[in-house]
């Protein structure tokens, strides 16, 4: 639990990667039991819920707050639910939620909805004094131009869709939205599509790797494949390709189940540097494959991943990531964060 709390705030806050985001979403999104303690936690499942909202899978996070208590106690719940709301175009369901929040009504964005219910509700003196309160509590100077648009017919400038409350504003002043760059939960919701697995171009990379990326996209590499890479990176004497066939080997074998002496051997005197995560955290997510606990696994590789933002982890940190989801029965994302590594060695 203690984990959980430490990460899902970070995931919904910073941008990850295309494979992180995979396998965060299809962490979040399952119906698996969640860590112990969790399943009363109202403050977990509503940032269990926002991560989904930031990851793009409006869906699955709607599906957990149908099924979540406690929405009029927990602000964190309850934001996830009239972020959903607002998303979905439904401004009359997130002012309900907005209005029967019994705890936290003062934290700045219930003071930022709040004043935009009760505009459209025709209560412009109200509206003002709680936008007035909102900026004074934290200024935002985006919401503030709209808002103040909304409020006294000033040109409001662009749209902005960075969350559902900016989605709700531009279009109650009828801006252009396709002019302005969305947010993935705005995206998403506009699409009305679940989000995909993504894709790498292995182009550069693959010629040099003897195909083994194309492989890894229909499974897993095939082992004289991989041992026929890292004898080449070993006696590469090239000081440009060197580095890179070291570092698509040392991934390409975080997906073997166990690989040969000779190999080992190798391998073990490849240059490619550690990671960044810290050794703590490594040595948590070691024990965590050790005993099969999946989901805390994958939180804990989630936390490297959003510490490296959206060029994903280094080389080092991805490798023990992958490493650790084959171990924990999540080959399809350790693929993925294999293949997402490939594409990077430029």
């Amino acid at each position: 639990v203690e984990t959980a709390r430490a990460v899902l705030p970070l995931l919904a806050a910073k941008p990850l990667s295309p494979a992180s985001a995979s396998l965060a979403r299809r962490v979040l999104a399952t119906g698996a039991k969640g860590p112990d303690g969790s399943a009363s936690d109202e403050g977990l499942s509503g940032a269990r819920a926002s991560a989904l909202i930031a990851l793009g899978d409006v869906a699955a996070a709607a599906r957990i707050l149908d099924r979540a208590p406690g929405l009029d106690r927990n602000a964190a719940l309850s934001q996830a639910a009239a972020e959903t709301a607002l998303l979905a175009g439904d401004n009359t369901r997130a002012c309900s939620i907005a209005e029967g929040l019994s705890i936290g009504r003062a934290d700045a964005y219930w003071l930022r909805l709040r004043a935009f219910c009760q505009a459209e509700a025709g209560q412009g003196p109200q509206a003002q004094l709680t936008f007035d309160l909102a900026q004074a509590q934290a200024r935002d100077a985006v919401y503030g131009r709209l808002m103040a648009a909304k409020l006294s017919g000033t040109p409001a400038g662009a749209a902005s869709l960075r969350n559902g409350l900016d989605l709700a504003l531009s279009k109650s002043l009828n801006l252009d939205l396709t002019a302005a760059k969305a947010a993935p939960a705005v995206a998403a919701a506009a699409s009305g599509a679940a989000p995909v697995s993504p894709t790498f171009d292995l182009s550069l990379i693959d010629g040099q790797i003897g195909g083994l990326g194309q492989s890894v996209v229909a499974g897993l590499p095939p082992e004289t494949g991989v041992s026929a890479l890292i004898a080449a990176a070993a006696d590469s004497t090239d000081p440009k390709t060197r580095p890179r066939l070291q570092a698509a080997a040392v991934l390409l074998a975080a997906l073997a189940n166990d690989l040969p002496g000779p190999d080992r051997a190798r391998i073990s005197a490849f240059t490619v540097p550690e990671g960044k995560a810290p050794a703590g955290r490594n040595l948590a997510l070691e024990a965590a494959a050790d005993s099969r606990r999946i989901g805390e696994a994958a939180l804990l590789a989630l936390w490297t991943a959003a510490d490296a933002g959206v060029a994903g982890p280094a080389i080092g940190d991805r490798a023990r990531i992958v490493r650790t989801l084959i171990r924990v029965g999540l080959a399809d994302d350790a693929r993925l964060f294999v293949l997402e590594g490939l594409a990077g060695l430029k």
